[in-house]
């Protein structure tokens, strides 16, 4: 490639990487190959006040276009941030507020920010969130660019979610001053068999798992393992191909048609815990700033407790702060664990843990170093702002300069319920899984749990109903269980209607129950009842991972005509709670402010 094709393919829009690929080199070599060149972009402003005001926060873009650069540094201490890139399923606006809350912070302690990100419709890209903003693509070139160009004195990669955190250690590489937890310190948490051996120095257990590299390999993992077990590729986004596999055959399928598994990426497959409890925990620590581990803090901002059981990606579940349902025990071993994991990955920042809790017995799923999405959930819920602190430590504060060294336990609830797109999508079930599906979530807080679950489900969209009819339906697993969480309903004024399977269940147990058709066995069936409005929740639990197309149809129907549907017992249970509680003290309204 010559010089002037090289000039030619950049200013056409092809990446180094792309031209890597095609002229069989490295991107470091075609990297160095521009730097000897002196091919490097310039940067045009786009004036945000149209010329009419000077404008304080421009924004830039790049091009290699000749002409001037309109980029004019300046000698404050300059501090990147990087975004999340576009708006998707598995990464959205929740990082988003993690940028956004270290522009501001950094900013108020004197330093020149400098936001990249590509998303218009954000917040971090607003005229007066950060000093300067870069419209540019969250990669290593661009962002290397950028960082020279600016003569930034660190970035910050730990707030933007996945694809910033996977740019940290190149850019280390590269020169760039990573700030906060360090990158090695990240592959540690990201590779599977260093993760691994962590957790064996500390002690910590983590359910039996292994790695496949093809589908032999997965099946002789999974059989050693014993059916169920969740199966994912390795570094991936909100939790995408994630699943769990009952049977060799499905496993199969899954090798064969929804991953592409090889030595680079190879596939991640883990004993799934059967009815175990989900905890989610964001801690902040200052520990990698001092010399010894013993010394600074790891505080715990939010212990949440998640209503479904393990196996819903954690983007998508229901939950609860404080914990509602975990004994003193397991509370203080995942305190323990937290920070044992904290001081030995020197965490700078925010950390996420998510752990499993089954009986007694808390294993550790995954260890994030980064910023999570139940970041602001947690910071408004305790009244603490996790994502300024975390800014002013990876900076260089500490947590004892800051004032937060101690745990702030809320004495009211707060529970976090999801938002999704299933409306948009005729025909797609509803059925939650490890694959993130959600689009958005609110919160609901009261000094009583039920009001709490309650208030969330206002704010979702389908708020729970004070009486009616309760449609029952669940799979054979769950009907041992069927009995007492029908039972709560009736108790609560409700009438039950259930095909024939499960009424005969509940009619054995003394519940009463009116039995109605299957779809194809006759009318009325329930999805004339849903459809006539005589319905006015759904109780509906899938039959296996293949689930029939008339309960597909039943689920999807109660979503089109904004019924409440519950997909797993514990979500009736919770709403049993929610139901309960607002026939007992009707519902009152307080400002966020009054519980903080």
């Amino acid at each position: 490639m010559t010089a002037e094709q090289l000039a030619k393919a950049k200013a056409l829009g092809f990446s180094d990487k792309q031209l890597a690929f095609l002229t069989g080199r490295s991107e470091d070599d075609l990297r160095a190959m521009r730097a000897r060149l002196g091919l490097v972009p310039s940067y045009r402003l786009v004036d945000t006040c149209a010329a009419e005001f000077e404008a304080h926060t421009p924004y830039y873009y790049s091009t290699y276009d000749r002409g001037d650069d309109e980029v004019k540094p300046s000698d404050r201490r300059k501090v990147m941030i990087l975004g999340g890139g576009p708006n998707r399923i598995g990464q959205g606006i929740e990082f988003d507020y993690c940028c956004v809350h270290a522009a501001f912070a950094l900013k108020e302690d004197g330093f020149e920010t400098v936001m990249v990100n590509s998303n218009p419709e954000t917040v971090s890209t607003d005229y007066d969130t950060s000093d300067r903003l870069f419209f540019e693509p969250l990669t290593l070139e661009d962002v290397l660019h950028i960082y020279r160009r600016e003569r930034c004195w660190g970035a910050i990669a730990q707030f933007g979610g996945q694809t910033p955190l996977n740019l940290a250690l190149d850019l280390e590489r590269n020169g760039v001053n990573v700030l906060g937890t360090s990158p090695g310190s990240i592959e540690i948490a990201e590779d599977r068999e260093l993760f691994a051996a962590m957790l064996q120095k500390l002690d910590i257990p983590q359910p039996p798992n292994g790695i496949a590299t093809n589908e032999i390999e997965a099946l002789r993992v999974a059989q050693r393992l014993s059916y169920p077990v969740l199966v994912r590729p390795s570094f991936v986004l909100g939790g995408r191909a994630m699943q769990i596999v009952f049977s060799d055959a499905e496993l199969q399928h899954y090798m064969r048609f929804a991953v592409e598994a090889s030595p680079q990426r190879p596939v991640l497959v883990d004993k799934f815990l059967e009815d175990a409890t989900e905890v989610d925990v964001d801690c902040i620590a200052d520990v990698g700033q001092f010399s010894s581990p013993d010394e600074g803090h790891v505080v715990m901002g939010g212990m949440l407790e998640h209503i479904e059981f393990a196996g819903v990606h954690s983007g998508d579940a229901a939950m609860v702060l404080p914990p509602h349902g975990l004994t003193d025990a397991s509370m203080r071993t995942i305190r323990a664990y937290t920070h044992a994991m904290a001081r030995e990955l020197k965490v700078v920042g925010l950390m996420n843990v998510q752990y499993a809790v089954k009986g007694e017995r808390v294993y550790v799923l995954e260890v994030n170093p980064r910023a999570s999405r139940t970041v602001p959930f947690v910071s408004k819920a305790i009244g603490v702002p996790l994502a300024k602190l975390a800014a002013r430590v990876m900076a260089g504060r500490t947590l004892a300069d800051l004032g937060f060294t101690a745990e702030t336990w809320p004495d009211h609830w707060a529970v976090k319920e999801s938002v999704f797109p299933f409306n948009r999508f005729r025909g797609q079930d509803i059925l939650l899984s490890p694959e993130m599906r959600s689009t958005g979530e609110v919160m609901g807080l009261d000094a009583d749990l039920g009001i709490a679950y309650a208030k969330s489900q206002m704010a979702a969209g389908t708020p729970l109903p004070l009486g009616g009819r309760v449609f029952f339906s669940v799979n054979d697993a769950d009907k041992p269980h069927a009995a007492a969480v029908a039972r709560g309903f009736a108790e609560l004024g409700f009438e039950l209607v259930s095909t024939p399977g499960t009424a005969r269940v509940l009619a054995d147990a003394g519940v009463k129950v009116q039995p109605i058709f299957k779809l194809q066995e006759g009318r009325p069936n329930a999805l004339d009842l849903l459809k006539n409005r005589e319905i006015q929740l759904v109780v509906n639990t899938p039959s296996g991972q293949a689930p029939r197309a008339d309960e597909v149809r039943i689920r999807t129907t109660a979503v089109y005509t904004g019924i409440p549907i519950m997909t797993t017992l514990s979500g009736a249970r919770a709403a049993i709670l929610g139901i309960a509680a607002l026939k007992r003290h009707g519902c009152g309204v307080k400002a966020l402010q009054e519980y903080t």
